[in-house]
């Protein structure tokens, strides 16, 4: 099927259930930068349940590597962001207010290079920075919030029934929806031009840009008319792909490697795209007839196809391959723990983690599942020691308080494990459910006086904070 590239800058639904922040009249004074941050919070806790987000920390943590390279080349190095993936074949991706940038695994799988993803990302940067969501809610001057609702997560919705789409439109006051696309079409060319200059000084090929847009601008020429409604509101246009190409024009040509982990993470995704044995079969004609980017991605992805096909031994082979055309590579090893894993060689699993983590002690990944390994392996306390002794350098980190949770969970210290959760819940935004936990840890009675007493005092600040929040949003 063709695919369509497009921009969106969306609200929270109605339908969902999920409470909108109480934001005031944003008709009457410009949505403040925390104002934007809270909205994208509540926005994240619903696309965080729809099956398409991916918890893949080590393609996220590439695409968030990447986007803070662009960002940190930008007009604002200190407006936070953060990048995530979607699961989903279509090439799209979307910028929310807040600074989350969704980017789709056809989005990754279809650039041919890095500078072409980089220059996707850069162009919803540019969304960000220009505070395009803010300026858009500001020009509706009897326009609330509520209003724009059924545009929720449509970018989601469409990719399986433009209907869901089309009938969110005309569900939320399709004048005001539709004079708020009309005004985000002007946005465009200055996401373009901003991307681009983010694009160079961040020291990628500033043609990757034009390169890749141009590709989705020829695939959309098949199928505009059945595209959804809300996709066709943000066209690609021909004055667009020219003026990108007149702007790499203008600079010297620069020819500008791919990393490694965009090879690899590129790899990993395809090999999960199709059946176990259509991506192994994939890989294996890739390689034999040496049509790849990368022999060692291209080797690397052939072991992950064989680990979903569950032809351990054979996996075991490749990555050796794989060890000898990448030594000291943290992905690679946090691979190979995940083969042994997979074949139920649980010493092996153990073993591998240590040993990778004690080369790689910032990787996450190798974090998260050798803590994960311990707690199935019914080693709470060591996975307890591992969790808290990253939490000394990381406090913002969701993740660790999740499995700090279920180690506390794991040695029966109820308490303990819905304080976690309620530190979990507060780093994703949703101050209520963690003050739910706090209570919920109150009552269980299990904690000695000093772990009573924070659980008291934790529980009072984020009361005060709610309540700040709440008047803050009524300013």
């Amino acid at each position: 099927m063709p695919t369509l590239l497009c921009c969106a800058l969306l609200a929270v639904p109605a339908a969902t259930g999920q409470t909108l922040p109480d934001l005031g009249d944003v008709s009457q004074v410009e949505m403040s930068p925390q104002q934007e941050r809270r909205l994208g919070e509540s926005i994240m806790l619903e696309i965080r349940a729809d099956p398409s987000y991916s918890e893949d920390i080590e393609i996220t943590d590439y695409l968030n590597s990447l986007g803070y390279k662009l960002v940190g080349a930008g007009p604002d190095a200190r407006q936070e962001f953060n990048f995530f993936l979607i699961i989903d074949p279509q090439v799209n991706a979307f910028a929310l207010p807040g600074g989350f940038i969704g980017i789709n695994s056809g989005t990754i799988l279809t650039a041919q290079s890095e500078s072409e993803l980089a220059g996707v990302v850069a162009h919803e940067i540019g969304h960000v920075v220009q505070r395009h969501f803010a300026r858009m809610l500001s020009a509706q001057k009897d326009t609330q919030l509520a209003t724009l609702a059924g545009l929720a997560l449509a970018i989601l919705a469409s990719r399986g029934n433009s209907q869901v789409t089309q009938a969110a439109i005309v569900g939320s006051q399709a004048g005001n929806v539709q004079s708020s696309l009309n005004f985000t079409r002007g946005n465009e060319q200055e996401a373009d031009r901003v991307g681009f200059q983010i694009l160079d000084k961040a020291g990628f090929d500033t043609s990757g840009m034009a390169v890749f847009f141009g590709r989705m601008l020829q695939a959309t020429r098949f199928y505009q008319t059945t595209a959804p409604a809300y996709l066709r509101t943000h066209p690609l246009t021909t004055d667009r792909i020219s003026d990108m190409q007149n702007r790499a024009q203008n600079l010297p040509y620069r020819q500008v490697p791919d990393s490694i982990e965009f090879q690899l993470m590129r790899a990993k995704l395809k090999a999960g795209e199709d059946t176990p044995r259509d991506s192994v079969r994939f890989f294996e004609e890739s390689l034999k007839e040496k049509k790849y980017l990368s022999e060692v991605a291209g080797r690397y992805g052939l072991v992950e196809a064989l680990i979903r096909a569950r032809d351990y031994a054979r996996a075991a082979r490749e990555i050796a391959v794989v060890r000898r055309l990448l030594p000291s590579s943290p992905i690679v090893e946090s691979q190979s723990a995940r083969l042994a894993s997979a074949a139920g060689d649980v010493q092996t699993t153990l073993r591998t983690y240590r040993e990778a983590l004690h080369n790689f002690p910032s990787y996450r990944a190798l974090v998260y599942n050798y803590a994960d390994a311990l707690l199935r392996s019914n080693q709470a306390e060591e996975a307890l020691k591992l969790v808290e002794s990253r939490m000394q350098y990381v406090v913002s980190d969701y993740k660790l308080y999740q499995l700090q949770a279920r180690c506390y969970a794991a040695l029966n210290k109820g308490m303990q494990q819905h304080r976690a959760l309620a530190e979990a819940y507060f780093r994703l935004g949703n101050v209520r459910t963690a003050i739910e936990q706090l209570q919920l840890a109150q009552k269980a009675g299990d904690g000695d006086f000093f772990v009573q007493s924070s659980v008291d005092a934790r529980l009072r600040e984020l009361r005060a904070l709610d309540v700040d929040g709440k008047k803050e949003g009524r300013r």
